[in-house]
């Protein structure tokens, strides 16, 4: 039976209309896997199996009576989903990931959570973060060390540390998780999914904020864009959020002939790239080449200076968030991501002023950098594989907490669409990332690029088998 929950989406969709698989199966095997994993990996924060089942049962009833919930041609109705802690769910409360959040269950449900929802997904629970997504990591004042399926000595990566791990040892097919600096790609990038953080505003979150984006992570292509069919419906509460638009999510089918790529190979800033991840990245680049791409190498438009404006920017704003708490509530935060956010205080308006204008900066230069582009190929992040307890790539070094962001980082400022794929492993057998990087409201086309790169890439590993 559990092997149904490694099927895709699309395969268990396709399984429901033919009436040969129902959803009750499938999310029985889903539970039983998470059941048996959970003891190592600690990718959940809530499994809720009777919720999950009633509603499984319902989704059942439907497609017996041939009355799927459907999003266009694209339905999700019994599919398995996670939902990351920080995405809003009725009757739930939203911990953060930390030991002192409100945990006041929410009345209502967040607009990725909604849409879900309304498209008759199976909600199996909630997945972990750390504090506030503040590290690239699984590491949590409130919930027990999230760990690497392909290695549970490794890192997931984060903040959507769960949705990554849950998604490599199949928790169902889809995890939606959110992205300010990288925190759907990195995870996706070292869990070896497939991980789009969309322009922004094309998936309507609440509460919206610069750079911030809501995302599939899934083991495909067709499952990431099945779930953006859903995920792009409007919805009035993101004041951020882009004009409805007519998008066929599933035409997906496009060569890449004549595409004009840029290879970045250099950030302009941060850790130096591992030669295990320019080796997969630039035998990446040579296949898109030998598809028919036109292959660019491009210059870094990032800095340190850029990069160390914007995580002087997000450190005032986290510090303000951490001011706001008691004494006695401080001392219960990760005592890094409290000393990092606690170094944004006491900064001059002058000097907040000045942060804020490298992000618009940044905004500027990553437009500018694709003005004659169509595509940008790039390392997901430096790094390989690191520890399951160190809070970032850089160990636990607050002065180095964003040294790995560089390639992730300018397209969240920059509003367009980025996703990881896999291409290849490191020494630690941990998955490498590639990211296809687009033009602003390009989400269609980076979709595309990427499946084009699935049928041309290398044969994938077996997924991990994890046993407790």
């Amino acid at each position: 039976m559990t092997a149904y929950a490694d099927l895709t989406a699309a395969a268990m969709t396709a399984a429901f209309a033919e009436r040969s698989l129902s959803p009750v199966e499938v999310t029985r095997a889903v539970l039983e896997r998470i059941d048996a994993c959970e003891p190592v990996l600690n990718a959940m924060w809530t499994v809720d199996h009777d919720q999950a089942l009633e509603a499984a049962r319902a989704s059942e009833d439907r497609w017996r009576r041939g009355a799927p919930l459907t999003v266009g041609a694209v339905s999700l109705d019994g599919v398995p989903i996670t939902i990351k802690e920080n995405i809003a769910t009725r009757g739930m409360p939203m911990p953060l990931g930390t030991a002192v959040s409100d945990m006041t269950p929410r009345t209502e449900d967040a607009p990725p959570a909604a849409r879900m929802r309304e498209a008759g997904a199976v909600f199996l629970g909630r997945t972990t973060m750390p504090d506030f997504g503040m590290l690239s990591s699984g590491l949590s004042s409130f919930h027990r060390l999230a760990r690497n399926p392909w290695n549970t000595a490794m890192n997931p990566g984060g903040s959507s540390a769960g949705a990554g791990a849950a998604g490599a040892a199949g928790y169902g097919p889809l995890h939606l998780g959110t992205d300010i600096g990288g925190s759907i790609r990195l995870p996706a990038a070292w869990c070896g999914l497939v991980g789009l953080k969309p322009s922004l505003g094309r998936v309507p979150i609440d509460p919206p904020f610069m750079g911030r984006a809501a995302g599939p992570m899934t083991r495909t292509i067709t499952d990431a864009a099945m779930a953006m069919a859903v995920l792009s419906q409007p919805d009035g509460r993101d004041h951020m959020s882009l004009p409805p638009a007519t998008i066929d999510w599933m035409d997906l089918d496009r060569d890449l002939k004549g595409l004009r790529v840029g290879l970045l190979m250099d950030a302009g800033c941060g850790m130096a790239v591992d030669p295990q991840v320019s080796d997969a990245v630039t035998a990446a680049a040579a296949l898109f080449e030998q598809a028919g791409a036109v292959i660019r190498p491009i210059d870094p438009w990032m800095t340190p200076d850029l990069l160390q404006g914007l995580d002087d920017f997000w450190r005032t704003r986290a510090g303000l968030d951490v001011l706001a708490l008691s004494p006695e509530q401080r001392a219960r935060i990760l005592p890094l991501v409290r000393e990092w956010a606690e170094s944004g205080l006491g900064r001059s308006g002058e000097d907040v002023w000045r942060s804020y204008g490298a992000t618009v900066e940044i905004r500027r230069r990553t437009t500018q950098a694709m003005a004659d582009l169509d595509l940008i190929l790039s390392p997901i992040s430096p790094n390989v594989s690191f520890p399951a307890d160190w809070a970032y790539p850089a160990d636990n070094d607050v002065t180095r907490a964003m040294q790995h962001i560089g390639f992730t980082a300018p397209f969240n400022i920059g509003e367009q669409p980025a996703i990881s794929v896999p291409c290849g492993h490191d020494r630690n057998g941990v998955p490498i990332g590639l990211q296809i990087a687009g033009r602003r409201f390009d989400d269609l086309g980076v979709l595309r690029a990427a499946r084009a790169w699935e049928r041309i890439a290398p044969p994938a590993r077996p997924w991990p088998v994890v046993t407790g």
